[in-house]
């Protein structure tokens, strides 16, 4: 399993909500950020799930794939934050 799931997962997020969030990261990847501090992770784990997704983008793109979403929604969200 993805690394970003599991551990949204190991802190009792829903599928649901996990869908949500990842559906929001595709239409407003700052929107996702603020929801995903909003889920009640510890700190030390929300900065640890942070940092997997900086250092490791393509985990992103693992994520949305296993969630079977669509990623080239998510590299269009990612080119409108470039501008």
């Amino acid at each position: 399993m993805n690394p970003i799931l599991a551990l949204l997962k190991e802190h009792n997020i829903s599928d649901v909500q996990i869908k949500e969030i990842f559906q929001t990261l595709t239409e407003n990847p700052m929107m996702a950020m603020a929801t995903i501090s909003q889920l009640g992770i510890p700190q030390e784990k929300l900065q640890q799930l942070m940092m997997m997704v900086m250092q490791n983008p393509d985990l992103i793109k693992e994520a949305v794939e296993e969630l079977g979403l669509d990623f080239s929604k998510v590299e269009a969200a990612k080119a409108q934050l470039q501008k």
